[in-house]
């Protein structure tokens, strides 16, 4: 088996920990993503996994987050046949092979063009589906994608690393391109900002976390036609399977347990669905 070698730091090495988040959720007897191709790419890749300190926590914990966004998308494309998926800062995530979205679906991953190289090294070629190397704050790369079909936007930990005066800027050029559709993101308050930096595997990538989002309405006064449709905090008990959050240890499902009950604490981590 050929190994790739990965020379990814800071901001862009933060895709290792999702990758082997959901490559080790998915050689769980018991995985909810069944991610064969995360685990495959993960095993091809020469890199310590070890520093990054992932573990059984939140594999999991990353799994559901994958898993909610996922069902959101797939929802999308069961009403609209013809739509178009525009992966943000796709990382080395195989969300495409998970979600399998159907022939008349046009897919597409963007990210930075030593990550989009990695990918056709890693993952097989997809009809459908096209690799965008640029970041996603540049312009250009939106030139492309169609503007006349209804649009899926997905950006699973992209948001809170981007400058915090991009965030409205992207949204809004995203707003204009498309004819309609949803966006579906995942964002922390300021408080939980500042928890995430803390965290283990975030910490050895020297990563920075910049744009933060205590009230998802305000995004509909900075991104004109952005209309909040679904809001799940990260603590809510109600809004993941219960037999999931079983699968953690006690120390996570006590902390689950008692940050909902807090509402500061309870909303320090977001996953949102905006309509537009």
């Amino acid at each position: 088996m050929q190994t790739e070698t990965v020379a990814l730091t800071r901001e862009k090495e933060t895709l290792l920990i999702t990758l082997w988040a959901k490559a080790g959720e998915s050689l769980l007897p018991d995985s909810l993503l069944k991610d064969r191709f995360a685990a495959e790419a993960a095993a091809r890749i020469d890199y310590d996994f070890a520093r990054l300190k992932v573990d059984r926590d939140l594999m999991i914990g990353l799994a559901m987050r994958a898993h909610v966004l996922d069902g959101w998308a797939r929802d999308f494309l069961a009403e609209h046949s013809d739509a178009i998926v525009m992966h943000l800062g796709c990382g080395l995530d195989s969300r495409v092979f998970r979600i399998d979205p159907p022939a008349g679906v046009d897919w597409y991953d963007v990210d930075y063009p030593e990550v989009i190289a990695l990918r056709r090294k890693l993952y097989p070629a997809r009809d459908g589906c096209h690799l965008i190397g640029s970041s996603v704050t540049e312009p250009g790369w939106l030139g492309g994608v169609p503007q006349d079909r209804p649009a899926m936007i997905v950006a699973e930990g992209l948001l809170p690393y981007l400058p915090k005066e991009e965030v409205p800027l992207l949204l809004e050029r995203l707003v204009r391109h498309c004819r309609g559709g949803e966006i579906i993101f995942d964002a922390y308050s300021a408080l939980g900002l500042k928890l995430i930096a803390l965290q283990p595997s975030v910490r050895v990538t020297g990563a920075e976390l910049l744009w933060s989002l205590d009230d998802p309405t305000e995004l509909q006064r900075q991104v004109p036609g952005l209309e909040l449709a679904t809001e799940l905090t990260a603590y809510d008990p109600d809004g993941y399977d219960p037999a999931q959050i079983a699968r953690m240890s006690w120390p996570a499902r006590f902390a689950m347990q008692f940050f909902s009950l807090i509402p500061p604490l309870a909303r320090i981590g977001l996953l949102l669905r905006y309509r537009f």
